[in-house]
């Protein structure tokens, strides 16, 4: 049998497994999928309580956060594919400066 708190470990590593990608990571791609895990650990948490509750709402919020993240996604990766376009590269350090003028 599967329980809450089978659930709520399976959500907080998925969140754990974000934040160390977000710290640990150089790569912008890598940033943006840790993040994403980020929010799927949430998401499965919100729903886990909801269902645990019988209640609708986090659930809601959790339909809300997916479509806002699909949003989010086309912009982020369009945003990922022009900064390697004029870097050729996706390491952080690359991105410092915020001049449109220097060609570094």
């Amino acid at each position: 049998m599967i329980t809450l708190t089978s659930y709520a470990v399976v959500a907080m590593i998925l969140f754990s497994i974000g934040v160390i990608g977000v710290i640990a990571r150089r790569n912008i791609f890598v940033i943006y999928m840790s993040i994403e895990l980020m929010l799927n650990g949430i998401n499965l948490f919100l729903v886990t309580f909801a269902r645990y509750h019988f209640n609708i709402d986090p659930q809601i919020i959790t339909i809300m956060v997916i479509s806002i993240a699909a949003a989010e996604a086309a912009i982020f990766l369009s945003v990922i594919i022009l900064l390697f376009r004029s870097k050729r590269s996706l390491d952080t350090d690359l991105f410092t400066s915020l001049s449109q003028g220097e060609n570094k």
